[in-house]
């Protein structure tokens, strides 16, 4: 194996080496088996390699030992060179500090040659300016202004700069002997100041820059220089606002009511952040009347638009609910004759005309009443912003009077005419009652209304006559819906009671209560009690649904109450055999466990009673008299027991009627 100083490269492992070199080797390795091993052959490759190992080793020192001298060969160059250019730089420094010794000293006789100059030449100069201004001065005590300078435009600069100072000299003269002369002065300088700030506005609509620039740095030394600012700012402003504004006022009011509301935000954001400044004593009328003059032509219209766009944006979003249902609105009769039919409706089950027929539909919608009461709050917000303060309350109920017919008179209210008129007739069979889904949407829809009346109407007329007017068309309102709304849930309670009585009509007979078989009746209820309980329970689950708070009490109260002489009034339509009877306690026991339902006091003692009247056609003839003097019957009328117990097929075999005589 050739020996070469690549063999040795990092990472060298010397064990490795060996173990190759070794393996290399002809009986140097375990290959062929221990037969095959050779140790002299191996010693003698070992010594040879040595050798080679020796030999490239000095090779390796000799190339080091003359790279070295290379290497110490041109350090010592170097440093000669290095040496070199030390002392050509300290040449240098030295050439350099004589050059500016030189320099010093000649700036400074040109220094003294500039006094001794200017010594001479400022009073010249100062005499021939005054001189210049004595001829000008001459002129306006002359009352004859024949310098070019005061007459030609292009001058108006060099004019500027002379009024300036002559209006300044006038300023110390003393006013008797020239007082005429210190008014034409004055006047020539407001005159001056004038076409200045003219010339200035005249450059900013035409974009000129630099102008706008020369005729600053004139007006600087003139007391307009303030008015000045204000132009620039009011001429900014107006472009700003012009070009936000016009190009909307006509064709996209929303987007108009928008850029309106922001640019005068942050307007007054800005007119805020200014009032911090030192801009003078009334600072903040300045500021005010800047921004005043700059928005006055759109405030003055902005309330006519805020109540056409809300007007108008309004209308299309219940025309695109109405469209979605494929719905046509209905002309809602609201004369005499209409409120006639209503109160005969209301009164008896006579049909007046054909019920509607909503398939479900309540025609309420939170997305669009979200959609109104977005629209109404970003208009109170504006109406917040935008009106003058005296005007705000007035404004403010305006827009709410726009949110009352949209919301509660457009949507609300129609919706729940449109439900009262598709609550069916009390014995219709199989009505479906939507009326309570119209209910629970409309108190939801109506809880949010009231928050917003709170939350963003209140706060801007709590303390304005406007209040007490907003207050009686909030009661106004809420007492016309309850009207209807109780309207609609006193006809759904007859509905129900309809819907009972239909069931008990049809599923109850007589041969319940006076079986044919007296041993062999093996139910607990009849299967009309079942399913009038049936409903019964999901017509309370739907009300709890449909109401909150006391409503759900009072409701439950009315229904369990008609619920009760219903049943009452029915049990008196039969007469009872002793084990049909027993068949009533039970029906009226499960009637009973119904009502636990209401959750109503009241409704559960009138079962009770009800179910104690029920004993009296089942008690022994001879306990008859100590069971109406029980608990529960003796506060009641003898009459209505005596009816109870006249409902006795032995009612006349046994003689009850003498215990009521």
């Amino acid at each position: 194996m050739a020996t070469t100083a690549q063999l040795f490269e990092e990472p060298f492992d010397a064990d490795e080496y060996i173990e190759r070199l070794a393996w290399r080797t002809p009986g140097g390795g375990s290959k062929g088996g221990a037969e095959a091993f050779d140790p002299k052959r191996l010693l003698e490759e070992f010594e040879n390699h040595i050798e080679e190992l020796k030999q490239l080793d000095e090779k390796i020192q000799r190339k080091v030992e003359k790279l070295e001298h290379h290497c110490h060969r041109e350090a010592k160059e170097f440093a000669h060179k290095v040496q070199d250019l030390q002392r050509s730089n300290q040449v240098a420094f030295q050439h350099f500090q004589e050059l500016d010794e030189h320099i010093s000293y000649v700036a400074t006789k040109v220094c003294h040659l500039g006094d001794q100059l200017e010594g001479v030449n400022t009073p010249r100069q100062r005499a021939v300016e005054a001189q210049r201004l004595m001829t000008y001065f001459n002129e306006f005590l002359d009352g004859d202004l024949r310098s070019d300078v005061f007459h030609n435009p292009d001058k108006i600069k060099e004019a500027a700069d002379i009024i300036q100072k002559l209006h300044l000299i006038a300023q110390e003269l003393p006013f008797d002997r020239f007082s005429d002369v210190k008014a034409k002065i004055a006047s020539k300088y407001h005159d001056l100041e004038r076409q200045l700030i003219q010339e200035f506005t005249t450059a900013q609509r035409r974009g000129e820059i630099g102008r706008m620039r020369e005729v600053a740095a004139v007006l600087l030394h003139f007391k307009g220089y303030a008015h000045c600012v204000d132009v620039y700012i009011k001429q900014c402003q107006e472009a700003h606002v012009k070009e936000k504004l016009d190009s909307t006022r006509h064709s996209d009011a929303e987007q108009y009511l928008k850029n309106l509301y922001d640019l005068y935000t942050r307007t007054t954001s800005l007119a805020t952040k200014l009032s911090e400044f030192n801009l003078g004593s009334d600072k903040h009328t300045f500021l005010s009347k800047l921004i005043k003059s700059i928005f006055s032509t759109y405030l003055e219209s902005y309330m006519d638009m805020e109540r056409e766009y809300l007007r108008s944006r309004g209308a299309m979003i219940l025309q695109r609910y109405y469209d979605s249902k494929n719905h046509q609105k209905r002309a809602i009769g609201s004369g005499s004759i209409q409120e006639l039919k209503e109160r005969i409706r209301q009164r008896t089950n006579l049909p007046l005309g054909p019920s509607i027929d909503t398939h479900g539909e309540t025609f309420l919608s939170p997305e669009l009443v979200v959609n109104l009461l977005q629209e109404t709050r970003h208009a109170f917000e504006r109406c917040h912003r935008l009106s003058d303060p005296a005007d705000l309350p007035r404004n403010a109920f305006s827009i709410f009077l726009l949110l009352v017919e949209h919301l509660c008179v457009d949507h609300i209210d129609y919706a729940l005419e449109i439900g009262l008129a598709a609550i069916p007739s009390p014995d219709a069979k199989n009505a479906n009652l939507y009326f309570l889904d119209v209910v629970q949407q409309a108190n939801s829809i109506f809880h949010l209304f009231d928050k917003q009346f709170n939350d963003q109407l209140m706060p801007l007329i709590s303390s304005s006559p406007k209040l007490a007017e907003c207050l009686h068309k909030k009661k106004e309102v809420i007492e016309q819906m309850e009207v209807k709304l109780d309207t609609g849930i006193d006809r759904t309670l007859n509905c129900m009671v309809g819907q009972m009585k239909h069931i008990l009509a049809t599923e109850q007979k007589k041969t319940d209560f006076r079986p044919e078989d007296e041993n062999n009746v093996m139910i607990q209820y009849t299967t009309a009690c079942s399913k009038v309980c049936a409903y019964v329970r999901r017509q309370v689950e739907h009300v709890r649904k449909s109401m909150d708070g006391k409503n759900v009490d009072t409701v439950l109260t009315e229904l369990g109450i008609r619920f009760h002489r219903l049943i009452h009034e029915h049990l008196q339509q039969y007469s009872y055999s002793s084990m049909g009877g027993m068949l009533a306690i039970c029906d009226v026991a499960e009637y009973r466990r119904c009502a636990k339902d209401f959750r109503v006091p009241l409704v559960l003692q009138l079962f009770d009673t009800l179910h104690a009247l029920c004993n009296l056609l089942v008690v022994a003839p001879d306990n008859l008299k100590q069971v109406c003097s029980g608990e529960q019957l003796t506060n009641l009328d003898r009459n209505l027991l005596h009816a109870f117990v006249q409902l006795r097929v032995d009612y006349r075999q046994a003689r009850l009627g003498r215990h009521f005589s």
